[in-house]
């Protein structure tokens, strides 16, 4: 497996502000730490992981529903499935600099990293963000952000079954916010306070949960094949008995070698009917299921494929960073896979002064735009410079409209350039077949 290059974060993050991918939050008043934003390319590159997830997890499937469920819930929700009592993290204080940090995260755990002074005991810190809801000061108006989607799904388990009677065995699928207050948010967009999450309750009979498990395995496995993760770095971590979270029977970590180690990009969890039933005991209302054609009445189980959206950027943008040498120059780029890719082609006249060269490039920028909504126009410097800037995008091919474009060569009339960001060739294509060109190779 390729290293990384040296000061791989320092280079990548470098790039994602310079070109606009992804800034720090509320940068101009100094940041607030564990938020970022996404600028046009990251909003797009985004955008084009949560539209591929859904369309593979979703509108993909038969047996998949799609909801949308409030971030603000009501506050037994979360003291129902023991967020209020126990989701925390271990903190310890320093005695000396007052700096708070993750226990579980420190190599001494005796001495403070950042002063050296002596840190005080370990004690358990809950992670969620509390608010008020409504116009009242006191304990009734205390609310969460949530920590994670999941719940929204296992209260409205009984609202979809009612609207929809589906088969056993059925999903909910749900993208969505989720807040936690982190202690020690760090490395870029990995740790953050505001993160995006992908996930799925997958209901099933307690008997057909490990065939259940199984396939949901292999479908996430495809998934990061799909939008152009480095399976290389991508490993299956079972998880043992002492590590897994309380309710769950099994759990495998998909976990991916960042810069800065082997950490956790994905989850699957077998979360039994531990959410349903809770839910049902303190709501008193009943979300069993009862099956139509055999008569017989249960909680479901579950199953839970779990996608960081954030990582997963994270993880994209890793596995496309590249170094090379292209004409004997140094070239820095994103090898996007081109279903990802937040840019599909740039159009440009070769020169940016002469109108004739202009108007028949912006006909061609508007006829693949219709097609292709993610196409740039990109007049600015020289031809060599622009390919150069949208390697560094990321952009699979650069459209460009030349003097034999216009008919100066008769038999290249009506044909233009298309250059391939991975390997700089470039071929002749009649402008009648470029739209289809794009379309297959963008797939």
């Amino acid at each position: 497996m390729k290293p990384y290059p040296p000061e791989m974060m320092e280079k990548l993050v470098s790039l994602c502000k310079r070109r606009g991918f992804i800034y720090q939050g509320s940068e101009i008043y100094g940041g607030l730490a564990g938020t970022y934003d996404y600028g046009p390319l990251g909003t797009a590159l985004k955008n084009n992981i949560k539209n591929l997830w859904w369309k593979m997890f979703v509108d993909g499937r038969d047996d998949m529903y799609g909801v949308d469920a409030s971030i603000l819930m009501n506050p037994k929700v979360w003291e129902t499935t023991g967020h209020v009592a126990g989701f925390s993290d271990p903190l310890s204080e320093c005695t000396k600099c007052k700096k708070r940090f993750r226990v579980d995260h420190l190599e001494d755990k005796l001495k403070c990293p950042a002063c050296g002074g002596a840190l005080g005991p370990e004690r358990q810190f809950n992670m969620m963000l509390s608010t008020k809801v409504g116009a009242m000061e006191d304990s009734s108006s205390i609310s969460y952000l949530r920590p994670e989607t999941a719940q929204g799904m296992f209260v409205n388990f009984k609202n979809v079954v009612n609207s929809f009677h589906p088969k056993m065995p059925f999903g909910l699928g749900q993208i969505g916010k989720a807040f936690r207050n982190e202690i020690t948010p760090r490395d870029f967009i990995f740790r953050l306070r505001e993160l995006e999450q992908m996930e799925i309750e997958y209901f099933v009979k307690e008997s057909d949960w490990a065939r259940a498990f199984e396939e949901w395995r292999v479908a996430m496995g495809a998934w990061i094949e799909m939008i152009g993760i480095d399976s290389e770095r991508v490993h299956e971590v079972e998880i043992g008995d002492g590590d897994r979270a309380h309710y769950s029977k099994r759990t495998i970590d998909f976990e991916f070698d960042y810069p800065f180690g082997q950490k956790e990009l994905y989850g699957l969890a077998y979360r039994t009917d531990f959410d349903l039933s809770r839910h049902s005991e303190a709501s008193k209302v009943d979300l069993s299921y009862r099956d139509e054609e055999v008569g017989d009445k249960f909680t479901p189980h579950v199953i839970e494929p779990s996608f960081g959206l954030d990582r997963t950027m994270l993880a994209v943008l890793l596995s496309a960073y590249t170094e090379d040498t292209m004409g004997d120059a140094p070239r820095e780029y994103l090898k996007f896979h081109p279903r990802v890719a937040p840019i599909k082609a740039a159009v440009s006249p070769l020169l940016k002064n002469k109108p004739e060269l202009v108007e028949k490039a912006r006909e061609v920028y508007a006829m693949l735009k219709k097609e292709i909504p993610q196409i740039m126009w990109d007049d600015n410097g020289n031809v060599g410079k622009r390919y150069r800037r949208q390697d560094e995008i990321g952009t699979p091919f650069c459209v460009t409209i030349d003097f034999d474009t216009l008919g100066e060569t008769p038999e290249h009339k009506d044909t233009v350039t298309i250059r391939d960001r991975d390997t700089g060739t470039q071929t002749r294509l009649p402008i009648s077949d470029l739209t289809n060109y794009l379309k297959r190779s963008l797939l």
